[in-house]
């Protein structure tokens, strides 16, 4: 195989086809490419940026561009990382990388051009891993929406229709990886941040189990319920960068128990015969479920008794608890008045009103509201309610015995991708499209309180071509049994060669 890529001609698999296909290899695949010399860490990263540059302007993906230091580092001595030279972009919350913008889609922060002075533990181990960090991804301001649409930055597009929403909050991330921008990109995921714009935008999102990736060194106003890990458009590409991040820091209060091997070798691995159960209906917050999130949902469970797996409808009983969404929403409003005084002392600058989106201030403004024994209150219950959903799984810590069920399958969404806008607020109601959101992604919060692994997987679009995943969750530290199934299903139903609308 040739390795220059401008204009040239690769033969990849015994097909010669255009350069533009790496664009379509995920990062394991480009990984290879540049273990075996046939292409190099540069001609990766020139690749990307022309991709960027052909189709961020529609898509507004990528806010923070960092191209020449990119090549500067493709041309260096890159670390002999498993994905050495993959070009690769970070969301811009949590994970912040040295010298780098770093405004959490917040006004506030962009109009200091505020920059981090350090890397996080986990933006140290994708470097460590090799990849090349190519920029920074859109998202809603401090991570509250389940779309991408911060004032301060303007709307992320769906690759799949420019005139929906590509989810949220990792919604600058998945737009990117679904265009081909890049073959993965990092998210984070505090109540299905991961999971949601997987679904809207076709992709893999496996948002991993609570403590399994570090959030360190910073606090985080969130933290029991936010995890990182990225969004994908294979299952291999989950497994392999989830082995290159996971593994604890110190100081860090959670941490999941470690695999029994890599989680890369998961993948292909045959899962057994197991125990499934389907939930369809909105569990605690009683809203409307789109018919075809349903029609994903019951495919895959008739896919995976296909393939010999026991399925019934069936979920735990304390999902249905009406108390879930409220006890959630004392946790995120306390953690958004939290974020605003953090922000407030890292830039010695007290932050006020009409310094960020009227939802910000509303929820900020509740969280203040709330006293220490309300708040330790939710803490309580929503650790009885974790013990009470997490014991409808195979317990294997050796704790007790479970009721034996192995995975749980439900739609990621409510529904299909949105318009844009449709969770827009109103200036006597701001908090109005936080409600709608509730509706919207009725099936992802509660597994950000119990911990547990959960993937949404691409298997289902609608007649007009629009993306719908399904999520599966497995028990608490249970990854190597998602992906098992994951990649089996993958293989049975591929959506690799699925392309959207707007794509490299």
């Amino acid at each position: 195989m040739d390795g220059r890529c401008g204009g040239a001609r690769y033969t990849l698999l015994g097909m010669t086809t255009t350069g533009d296909v790496l664009g379509d290899l995920d990062a394991m695949g480009l990984a290879e490419l540049v273990r075996s010399g046939q292409v190099t860490p540069r001609e990766l990263v020139d690749a990307a940026i022309a991709r960027i540059e052909a189709l961020n302007p529609t898509l507004n993906a990528v806010i923070h561009p960092r191209f020449e230091q990119a090549r500067q580092e493709a041309d260096g001595p890159l670390p002999d990382g498993p994905f050495r030279g993959v070009p690769f972009l970070l969301k811009d919350i949590i994970c912040h990388s040295a010298g780098d913008p770093f405004h959490e889609g917040m006004r506030f922060l962009k109009e200091l051009d505020w920059r981090a002075r350090d890397d996080t533990y986990l933006a140290a181990r994708y470097k460590a891993a090799g990849l090349v960090v190519l920029g920074r991804t859109n998202v809603p301001e401090l991570g509250i929406q389940p779309t991408t649409e911060p004032e301060a930055y303007g709307a992320t597009l769906n690759p799949w229709d420019t005139a929906r929403s590509p989810g949220g909050s990792s919604g600058g991330s998945a737009a990117a990886v679904a265009a081909r921008m890049v073959p993965a990109a990092h998210a984070n995921d505090g109540g299905g941040s991961i999971r949601i714009p997987a679904s809207a935008c076709g992709l893999v999102g496996l948002k991993p189990s609570r403590g399994r990736t570090s959030l360190g060194p910073d606090g985080y106003s969130v933290g029991a319920l936010a995890v990182e890990h990225v969004v994908c458009r294979s299952v291999r590409d989950a497994a392999g960068l989830l082995d290159a991040t996971a593994g604890r820091m110190p100081g860090d209060p959670y941490v999941a128990p470690p695999p029994r091997r890599p989680f890369a070798a998961e993948v292909g691995s045959e899962p057994g015969r197991l125990r499934v159960g389907l939930l369809t209906f909105s569990p605690s917050m009683g809203g409307p479920v789109d018919p075809q999130a349903v029609a994903a949902a019951t495919g895959a469970a008739a896919l995976l008794e296909s393939l010999g797996h026991h399925v019934e409808v069936a979920h735990p009983a304390g999902l249905e608890r009406p108390e879930w969404s409220q006890n959630f929403l004392t946790l995120w409003g306390a953690g958004v008045a939290l974020g605003l005084e953090t922000w407030s002392r890292r830039t010695g600058r007290r932050i006020r009103q009409e310094d960020v989106e009227p939802l910000t201030w509303a929820l900020a403004e509740t969280g203040d509201a709330i006293g220490a024994m309300a708040l330790l209150a939710a803490h309580a219950w929503l650790s009885e309610g974790n013990r009470d959903v997490a014991r409808w799984w195979k317990d294997g810590s050796g704790a007790g015995p479970g009721e034996g069920f192995d995975l749980l399958v439900t739609p990621t969404l409510a529904e299909p991708p949105v318009p844009l806008a449709t969770f827009a607020g109103t200036a006597d109601n701001p908090l109005q499209g936080l409600f709608r959101s509730g509706l919207f992604c009725p099936f992802t919060p509660p597994f950000n309180v119990t911990g547990q692994p959960a993937v949404s997987l691409p298997l289902h679009w609608t007649p007009d071509g629009l993306p719908v995943g399904v999520q599966l969750v497995g028990a608490y530290g249970a990854e190597d049994v998602l992906l098992r199934v994951a990649a089996q299903l993958e293989e049975a139903r591929p959506w690799a060669d699925r392309r959207p609308a707007v794509c490299a």
